[in-house]
């Protein structure tokens, strides 16, 4: 089998980088739909807009509705179509990133990615999650290929609230583990085929990075600060995490964060609380040592990432609920599979409660 490394065209991070998107799009098209929400637009619209003032190319903003979702992708395509736009940018957080790539894959178009938040690791890669109108997960959208471009504003993600830096956090948290399990169990990545090392090895980087540069991170953003160490998580929770996860695989964590979605008090919750409290997850499942769970917990504490069900808005921990999040977990579309190890669904319920427990008990002990 072939081993195979996916990566977006061209990564770009830094102070004010928005200003500079004309320039980097220019090449790829004469008209660019630029979708984001209102809220986005009104932040970030007139940067951008600047930078197109002396471009050959021109740009047209659109909102976007909010979900993911096939009914938003095509008014979105139809949009575009109307309009004459060759190239899509999305501006925004991972549901919006995901939507511009799904509309670029329609029109067959290119698509610049410029997260507004470091909240997840969705811009790098092939792949949109795609939910019902209300926000169920439905499946993954693999695409053709990985954005020409992901531009990271790093002075806009640094003003953004901490929560969204943090959920990033929960979400590359899990690009390790669920890595390493993949690579385990011989699975096929993402990408498609196998993992290679240098994908392996920039996802332990990702980890790495977090326990280094973490919380010094968070309470930066908190202060208002960019700091190197905000530079580090952007890019341990954008580029080292997008390629981890993608070039190696997903396992427990993601399905299990899948599964939430059937508890409609999890919906508020962010992608990366979920996920991070799916890695509890799996490595409950795993039996993994004492001191990598209680290295995990103990970043969820410092950062504030969810470490019980309590914590994510469910108060009825009912086992025939959690067994409806176990046995979504276990589809067979999911990710789940590709845990070293064959996983039931039963499996999957007492280690989210079990998981549940761990939480408790860590946070009364601390």
């Amino acid at each position: 089998m072939a081993r195979i490394f996916n990566s977006p065209g061209k990564y770009i991070q830094g102070p004010d980088a928005l200003a500079e998107l004309a320039r980097y799009v220019e090449p790829l098209g004469t008209k660019v739909l630029a979708l984001a929400t209102p809220s986005g637009i009104e932040r970030v619209g007139d940067k951008v807009r600047g930078g197109f003032e002396a471009s050959k190319a021109d740009v047209m903003f659109e909102a976007f509705n909010g979900e993911c979702c096939d009914t938003e992708i095509e008014r979105l395509c139809a949009l575009a179509r109307e309009a004459g736009c060759d190239v899509v940018a999305g501006i925004g957080g991972g549901k919006m990133l995901d939507t511009a790539k799904a509309v670029a894959y329609y029109l067959d178009a290119p698509v610049a990615v410029c997260p507004t938040a470091a909240s997840s690791d969705a811009p790098c890669s092939a792949l949109s999650v795609i939910y019902s109108e209300d926000g169920v997960f439905d499946r993954y959208l693999f695409l053709n290929a990985n954005p020409d471009i992901v531009l990271m504003d790093s002075s806009v993600i640094a003003a953004a609230p901490a929560r969204l830096i943090v959920s990033g956090m929960g979400d590359a948290l899990a690009t390790y583990f669920e890595a390493k399990a993949s690579v385990d169990s011989d699975s096929d990545t993402c990408a498609g085929e196998k993992a290679t090392s240098a994908a392996l090895a920039l996802a332990r980087l990702c980890f790495d990075t977090l326990m280094a540069d973490g919380v010094k991170a968070k309470l930066a953003v908190e202060a208002g600060c960019l700091t190197p160490a905000v530079e580090h998580v952007i890019e341990a929770n954008t580029l080292l995490s997008g390629i981890g996860f993608e070039s190696c695989g997903l396992a427990a964590a993601h399905a299990v964060h899948n599964g939430m979605t059937q508890l409609p008090e999890t919906h508020a919750m962010l992608h990366g609380e979920k996920v991070a409290f799916g890695t509890l997850v799996q490595l409950v499942l795993e039996n993994a040592p004492t001191e990598t769970i209680e290295q995990v917990l103990g970043f969820c504490m410092e950062v504030g990432l969810p470490m019980t069900l309590e914590a994510l808005g469910v108060e009825d921990v009912a086992r025939e609920r959690i067994m409806a999040v176990a046995e979504a977990a276990c589809a067979p579309t999911d990710t789940m599979g590709n845990m070293p190890f064959s996983v039931t669904p039963d499996m999957v319920c007492d280690a989210i409660l079990a998981a549940d427990a761990l939480g408790h008990y860590y946070h009364l002990e601390c």
